[in-house]
This record gives structure tokens, C-alpha cells and sequence, in this order.
């Protein structure tokens, strides 16, 4: 009976003595000065940055996409952040069912940036419209290829992206291109 109390009072000494130990840290850590305080406030953000909705890979949904007669298929897209950049690479096939791949790397201001690779445009603009949107323009030649608005879904398991333009045969077109998050 004795040694069951001892026990007993060792382990509420243990739990007081942790409690006493972890507030004392807490308590006599220096105060910040004013100084230091006013400028942590200044130099805080005043927005928290959203995570970029669309950064991910992206698996085009066939069964749910409505593509234009005759074009070429985008299967895969993968936007990656670089730094204060993003870098787009699409994967898919040409119109004759030949594998196309490209790299974009800009940033989202609405300023045409280059393509590489052997895609049917070879240069993109995208303009950020929220946390969930992009407005995008294709060029060949420096002549508008396609536009369109890419939009993530609010619980970020698909992306629709919905573009009109003009064929390398002239003829007008309009898409929308389902991809699920992979």
C-alpha cells in the first residue's frame, strides 16, 4: 500500500515538475522590443500566398473532353513551380498520331514567352485570373494560335480547359478538354 502511494505521488511530482518546467521556458524567454515587433509587422506578409491550384500532373479525360475534328490531343500536362516562374510541359499526339512534346517556362503576367519542342504553337501567354484560373493565348509566328481559360475545380481533382482558335488549315475550332488530377 505504501509503495503504491509513493508511485502514485512520484508520477503527479513528474507531471507538475514537466508542466513547471515547460511553462518556465515559455515565461523567460526575452521580450521582443517595440523596435523589433514594429519592424516583424512590416516585413510580414499581408496575404498569405495561395498554393498554385494547378501545379500537378494532369491526365486528359477523353470520355468527358470534347475535342475539335482533325487536331492533335494533348494526354499529359505537368505544371511545376520554378523559383518566381512556372514550367508547363504538355505530352500528346499531332493530328496524324505522332508523339508531340513541349516545355513552356514563363511567369503568369499575360507576356508571350517561347515553347521548346515540336508542339503546333511555339509560344504562350498566361495571365493569372485567381487561385483556380488561368486565361491562356497559344501563337505560331507570333499569331495567335488558340485562347482560352484553364480552371481548376474547387476540390482540385479536375481541370477544364476551355480554348477556341484557328487550325493550321484555317478553319475555326472550339474545345474543352477535361483533365483529372494523376
Amino acid at each position: 500500500m505504501m509503495k503504491t502511494r509513493i508511485a502514485v505521488v512520484a508520477v503527479a511530482l513528474s507531471f507538475v515538475g514537466a508542466a513547471f518546467c515547460f511553462g518556465a521556458a515559455k515565461t523567460t524567454e526575452p521580450a521582443a522590443s517595440p523596435a523589433a515587433a514594429k519592424t516583424a509587422k512590416a516585413t510580414a506578409p499581408t496575404k498569405m500566398a495561395a498554393a498554385n491550384a494547378h501545379v500537378g500532373t494532369w491526365k486528359a479525360n477523353e470520355a468527358k473532353s470534347k475535342v475539335a475534328p482533325g487536331m492533335g490531343k494533348t494526354n499529359t500536362v505537368v505544371y511545376a513551380e520554378k523559383k518566381d516562374k512556372i514550367q508547363v510541359t504538355v505530352d500528346g499526339v499531332d493530328k496524324d498520331g505522332k508523339p508531340t512534346h513541349g516545355v513552356w517556362m514563363g511567369m503568369t503576367d499575360g507576356k508571350t514567352y517561347k515553347v521548346k519542342g515540336n508542339l503546333a504553337w511555339d509560344a504562350m501567354a498566361y495571365k493569372m485570373v485567381d487561385d483556380h484560373t488561368y486565361d491562356i493565348t497559344a501563337m505560331k509566328g507570333g499569331k495567335m494560335s488558340w485562347s482560352g481559360r484553364s480552371a481548376v475545380a474547387k476540390d482540385g481533382k479536375s481541370r477544364t480547359l476551355n480554348i477556341s482558335g484557328t487550325g493550321a488549315d484555317g478553319k475555326k475550332f472550339k474545345e474543352k478538354i477535361v483533365y483529372d488530377k494523376a
